[in-house]
């Protein structure tokens, strides 16, 4: 059983025990999320789709980490001009498990 859910302007392909890391989330390691934005829902031969959403059906997870991810440099620089930027971003992301689909 998999499910498409939707979360942070994304959509992920999620199955029981399956890791995601999708945008910052509030919460603590250990607590419990859930995902009420189902797309997609297939178990074994019938496909449930949503229109925008599949009634009744969510997916849970459990929050592994609060996380960083990788640091993003902009470099902007006009030559002749004596004229440069540089700005670094890291995005804030959360690590979840995923315990259920239902």
């Amino acid at each position: 059983m998999f499910a498409v859910i939707k979360t942070g302007g994304k959509q992920y392909s999620v199955a029981a025990d399956d890791e995601i890391i999708v945008m910052t989330l509030p919460g603590e390691p250990g607590d419990a999320v859930t995902f009420d934005n189902v797309l997609l829902l297939v178990d074994g031969e019938t496909t449930r789709f949503g229109a925008p959403f599949v009634e009744g059906a969510k997916v849970v997870g459990t929050i592994v980490a609060q996380e960083r991810g990788p640091k993003v440099l902009s470099f902007k620089k006009r030559r002749r001009q004596n004229s440069k930027r540089k700005r670094g971003h890291r995005q804030d992301l959360t690590r979840v498990k995923i315990t259920s689909v239902a």
